[in-house]
């Protein structure tokens, strides 16, 4: 099973505002479309990204609904050089300020894009410029999420910052490259339970055979969802222990 990251899906309300956001202010570029009868699906993501970088794909359903951000899901992080750089270059080209390098110890930022979705800026030496570094979910157990993406997608534990009334783990597969989008998982300590709401859609790993990487994931007890014969033979869903969706494609 290759495991890789493929892309993380968010659902926005207004497509063409979405779109101008992510092209104006982070230089990205449309990769792919899928327009069906009742929803719209773009995939973006920077011109010079590495072969195995992360792709955005944003999801418009036709219907005018509205969605609940909820607060299991937490952010998408870009990488720059030079956070201060990059957030006053944002600042100057009308992005509102929402959390610059200073209120976040100088480290990061963040703003937000026209759905409120949160977009991390973090300082990088690989990857293009506003590649997406990690996509952050928060979950109530961490031991139990961790396991589950050791044993169900061979991820590894490759960095983690234990704090006062936090942790922090990100995970991919061994062999993915550096440009590879990770998963960072947020652990609060004080008990609370969390909402996924419905503005995120998903993370979406890699397979070879999905057919066969199905049945290895079934042999293993995730979470029968969304089999491959119920989406066509496209792609399959299973979910974390807290509910997030994880989606199975190959590329």
């Amino acid at each position: 099973m290759d495991g890789t990251l493929d892309h993380v899906m968010m659902r926005v309300e207004d497509l063409e505002a979405s779109l101008d956001w992510y092209t104006e202010y982070l230089d990205y570029e449309e990769k792919g479309r899928w327009e069906a009868d009742t929803f719209t699906n773009v995939f973006l993501g920077p011109e010079d990204m590495h072969e195995d970088g992360g792709l955005l794909e944003l999801t418009y359903n036709h219907d005018g609904r509205t969605y609940t951000h909820g607060d299991a899901w937490g952010h998408i992080a870009v990488r720059v050089e030079d956070v201060y750089e990059a957030y006053e270059e944002l600042m100057d080209a009308g992005v509102e300020d929402y959390r610059d390098p200073d209120s976040c110890g100088g480290q990061y930022a963040f703003v937000k894009d026209p759905d409120g979705h949160e977009v991390e800026i973090v300082e990088r030496d690989h990857g293009a410029r506003w590649s997406l570094d990690h996509t952050m979910i928060r979950v109530e157990d961490g031991d139990a999420t961790i396991g589950w993406l050791t044993r169900k997608l061979e991820y590894d534990l490759f960095r983690r910052a234990e704090l006062d009334t936090f942790a922090l783990y990100f995970m991919k597969p061994e062999d993915a490259p550096d440009e590879a989008m990770s998963l960072e998982l947020t652990v609060n300590y004080d008990d609370r339970t969390y909402d996924v709401g419905d503005a995120w859609g998903h993370v979406a790993a890699r397979v070879d055979d999905l057919e066969g990487d199905w049945a290895t994931l079934m042999d293993r007890e995730a979470e029968d969802y969304r089999d491959p014969e119920s989406c066509g033979f496209n792609y399959a869903f299973t979910k974390l222990p807290d509910g997030q969706e994880v989606e199975f494609v190959t590329r």
